[in-house]
């Protein structure tokens, strides 16, 4: 028996930034959940917050697996907390918990994280974040991300 899920989309990128990069981060999130997906990310502020925030603006479900130990530390946009106590070691199990992975800039956290979704095979997507190679697929619009990353997430071509 085959389980229909629906995709999960990683949102990666810096726990601080411009409000520019935040509505950036909130495009994905609803393009994200308007299209059936779901956000996972490590559920504190800037680029997390602001793909959280986009994705409930929309209706949609999202995930936060924290740094802390602490439930209260989530952004108020996530719907389900997984308090680690791991500090950045949880940035794996972000990047496991996806299909697919949307990075924004950041600075080593988002690299690490980029870093262990391609050694993980899982698609990659940079707006404008970390250039690594030509595994990377990098874009400048968010909701093109979106877009390919739900591409991917689905395993369509």
């Amino acid at each position: 028996m085959s389980v229909d899920r629906k995709p999960v989309i990683a949102v990666i990128g810096a726990g601080k930034c411009s409000k520019k990069l935040r509505d950036m981060a909130a495009a994905v999130g609803k393009y994200v959940a308007e299209h059936d997906g779901v956000i996972v990310c490590g559920g504190l502020g800037g680029i997390m917050e602001g793909a959280a925030k986009g994705a409930k603006e929309a209706g949609g479900v999202t995930v936060g697996i924290l740094p802390t130990d602490n439930k209260g530390d989530a952004n108020e946009f996530i719907d389900f907390v997984i308090p680690t106590g791991f500090g950045e070691a949880r940035n794996i199990m972000v990047i496991r918990a996806a299909d697919a992975v949307i990075a924004f800039p950041g600075k080593y956290g988002t690299l690490t994280e980029m870093a262990f979704a391609l050694h993980a095979g899982k698609p990659v997507i940079s707006v404008n974040a970390w250039r690594l190679g030509d595994e990377i697929i990098h874009v400048e619009d968010p909701t093109e991300a979106a877009r390919l990353a739900m591409k991917h997430a689905r395993g369509e071509k």
